[in-house]
């Protein structure tokens, strides 16, 4: 409990509830967020006032420290600015880090590609080198589902090759995954990869769907249904991801003894690198998961079916079977629970 560790992303969803989780248990937190205006810069400023952050002083760029948890700390600042993340390890001296920061969003993508290069690819570079250089014990850091891509033997399994991305979003999640590896092999850092699964809950993100659901059926507002329905998701609750980090986060990767390069397995190696799939295990269809938040809202919604939106894929299904034999954790959040929970959550915070 005495380790010092950095979280990047924390005022972003899964970062948030991170850090908070490892203040509680007693670990000195740092986190580290851009707070860039992808999405509503309220909310991201919304989520730190939560965790005991002043809003006046968020914005000063220097260290802050909670008002209600004294070992949990924040620094607005960028992976892109080599030299004050250079500066923020020599001053911090950290045992763990946990990236959680990235450029997110299958269709922005699109619009916006030089973002993604930037915050991902360049950004978690930067970190890596960091880590190298400063003695780091383990560092964790989010992929996604997506990178899975053109792969249709379902579940998805971490063993299985995923060359064929079909986002720039994904690629550059499989480009951080490469990078990890290429460290791990070099300079023995021990890295994790986590393969999130479609992950929602309170103080989520409102590009989501499950966001925009609520939002528009409250609204008597059409809903978008792409694919016209033919779509599912193994959607993942919050808690559980937090949960599997956690137990991931205290056991850092070593080398596969029995890993074979004549016929590698693609989620391990000789070097201390390691990845995991997080998910419910469960996937569910688009349709169902629309009739949820419905039965929570007690509200029906209108629906517009539309064709499939590029860069999306039909299902997302993980095996996540690695992930409870090495930690002992399986998510098992029930949908109906966690979709409840962040209604409550939506109703209360935009008082509706």
């Amino acid at each position: 409990m005495n380790k010092k560790i950095l979280i990047t992303g924390t005022a972003g969803f899964i970062g948030f509830h991170l850090a908070n989780r490892l203040a509680k248990e007693g670990f000195e937190v740092i986190g580290l967020d851009s707070i860039n205006n992808y999405y509503d810069v309220t909310l991201k400023i919304a989520r730190l006032e939560a965790a005991g952050f002043h809003k006046r002083q968020i914005a000063y760029k220097e260290r802050i420290t909670s008002q209600t948890l004294p070992n949990l700390h924040f620094i607005q600042l960028k992976l892109e600015d080599m030299s004050a993340l250079n500066k923020l390890f020599l001053d911090e001296q950290f045992d763990v880090v946990i990236n959680l920061a990235a450029q997110a969003g299958v269709r922005y993508s699109l619009k916006n590609p030089s973002a993604y290069i930037q915050s991902n690819i360049v950004g978690f570079t930067n970190l890596l080198e960091c880590c190298r250089h400063y003695n780091i014990q383990h560092l964790v850091y989010a992929s996604s589902s997506s990178v899975y891509g053109l792969n249709k033997k379902i579940p998805f399994s971490t063993k299985d090759a995923v060359n064929h991305p079909v986002s720039l979003y994904a690629a550059s999640k499989k480009s951080n995954e490469l990078l990890a590896h290429t460290y791990s092999h070099l300079f023995g850092i021990p890295t994790t990869g986590l393969r999130f699964f479609t992950v929602y809950g309170p103080w989520g993100r409102p590009d989501m769907a499950y966001f925009l659901f609520t939002e528009a059926i409250l609204k008597n507002d059409p809903i978008k249904v792409f694919n016209h329905g033919r779509m599912s998701r193994d959607f993942t609750y919050i808690d559980d991801i937090v949960e599997g980090i956690f137990r991931v986060m205290q056991q850092p990767p070593k080398s596969n003894t029995k890993w074979v390069a004549e016929s590698p397995e693609a989620d391990s190696s000789s070097a201390p690198y390691r990845i995991y799939n997080i998910g419910k295990n469960a996937p569910v269809s688009l349709l169902g998961f629309i009739e949820t938040i419905e039965k929570a809202l007690s509200k029906e919604a209108q629906k517009e079916f539309l064709p499939m939106q590029s860069g999306d894929v039909e299902q997302t299904y993980a095996d996540s079977s690695a992930l409870i034999k090495d930690t002992g954790y399986k998510p098992d959040t029930p949908l109906e629970k966690g979709i409840g929970t962040f209604v409550e959550w939506y109703k209360e915070y935009y008082k509706v």
